[in-house]
């Protein structure tokens, strides 16, 4: 079947996915919302998600894929480290939803073949979120700057913390970036995209987003700039750029790295370190060592752990690190190997965005934003089928032909 067979289809469950990997924590809304609502919208998003990609996909057809198998075989320490319920009957909930978000990619995997079909629905789904951001701004800005969390960007219609609605911005405008780069959008479309985003990843003042965003794109064009012009034409004007603003806006820049922090805080990652030393150090059984203490809120004594490493050293042992970083070194390996294409260059930006963010955000070990990064990657990278693979010069001049050879042909 084509990829484009069933595009809106596809693309609501994509949104579905979307909508569940954006969490129920987070700021104060303009109107309350219940955590149990959030959590009821978020789930019932992914049992739809499921329930319509087995609809449009009953015979259960699924694409090899290195990467899904490995996040399949990451159900296996999650199971074995919750069965015990030391972690409470959440532990076993998650397991079930990771098992749900799974199962969706895999039947979703019929439809990757190497396009570019799911970085456009990723694109749209983020940016209808950010949309809801810029919303929540304009409606009431003091929500949406709250002093809590020191005037930095929330979520103010839907609980969003600065760090995911940066990573949004981050993501979607490097994707949009490569897209114009590679003539598959128009300026005014990229402009309407990246603009935006960038002024709402301003206001969220995250580091993470910004560094994974420039680091992302410069080897994203840079895997280019052997084959394309307009690559290398893009690349000097970013570094001529960067070093113009550097050095006109070096103390600018700088006050708005540090965000009003000490040289104590900002070594120590914003009391990171000190959470990650306390992790590292507690004691564990053998079991926990290899299989960890079962999925959680991604936390240690009551602190967020901030580091998807650490995170699933912690929930998912030592199996389950082993199994993440094979999954990021298979989809690593695999965009090195292929020809320089657009399609790569995309793979490589999110490849290489999640991994400079598992330093200091947690996700790569369950159900969230930073997996679904990586399965679009993951079908930038699948070989292409049948009904998508380039068509043969002979194909391309009988697709040409006149109306009436094509006739004489067949008669």
């Amino acid at each position: 079947m084509a990829a484009d067979r069933h595009p809106k289809v596809v693309g609501a469950v994509w949104g579905l996915l979307v909508l569940n990997t954006l969490g129920s924590a987070g700021a104060k809304t303009i109107v309350p919302l219940p955590r149990s609502l959030i959590q009821m919208v978020t789930m019932g998003s992914l049992v739809a998600a499921f329930a319509l990609a087995l609809a449009v996909n009953p015979r259960l057809r699924i694409r090899p894929s290195a990467y899904v198998l490995l996040l399949t075989l990451l159900l296996v320490p999650s199971l074995i480290s919750s069965v015990g319920l030391d972690s409470g009957f959440g532990a076993l909930f998650r397991c079930f939803r990771l098992a749900l978000f799974v199962g969706t990619l895999w039947l979703l995997s019929r439809w990757w073949d190497g396009g570019l079909t799911f970085v456009r629905h990723h694109i749209r789904m983020y940016y209808a979120v950010l949309g809801s951001v810029a919303a929540g701004l304009a409606i009431s800005p003091g929500a949406a700057l709250p002093d809590l969390y020191g005037g930095r960007l929330v979520g103010a219609l839907w609980p969003l913390t600065p760090p995911q609605i940066g990573q949004y911005a981050a993501v979607i405008t490097g994707l949009t970036a490569l897209l114009l780069l590679g003539r598959r959008t128009d300026r005014v479309s990229a402009t309407v995209v990246i603009v935006p985003s960038l002024v709402l990843l301003a206001l969220t003042h995250t580091r993470t987003a910004t560094v994974g965003l420039l680091v992302g794109l410069t080897l994203a064009v840079f895997s280019l700039v052997l084959t394309s012009a307009a690559a290398r034409r893009f690349f000097v004007a970013a570094v001529v750029s960067a070093t113009v603003v550097a050095v006109a806006f070096g103390s600018l820049l700088q006050a708005w790295f540090l965000r009003g922090q000490s040289q104590e805080n900002f070594t120590s990652l914003t009391g990171r370190a000190k959470v990650w030393d306390a992790l590292l150090a507690a004691p564990r059984t053998t079991s926990e060592y290899l299989f960890g203490a079962g999925l959680g809120d991604k936390s240690f004594g009551g602190l967020p752990i901030d580091n998807s490493w650490l995170a699933v050293y912690h929930e998912q042992g030592l199996t389950g690190v082993t199994l993440v970083a094979a999954a990021l070194l298979v989809l690593g390996a695999v965009a090195l190997l292929r020809p320089p294409s657009l399609a790569r260059a995309c793979a490589i930006f999110l490849i290489s965005y999640c991994g400079i963010a598992s330093y200091t955000e947690a996700g790569l070990g369950d159900a969230s934003p930073y997996l679904l990064h990586l399965a679009v990657a993951a079908s930038l990278l699948a070989a292409p089928t049948a009904d998508t693979a380039p068509a043969t010069p002979e194909a391309t001049t009988r697709r040409r032909a006149p109306r009436w050879a094509r006739r004489s042909e067949l008669t």
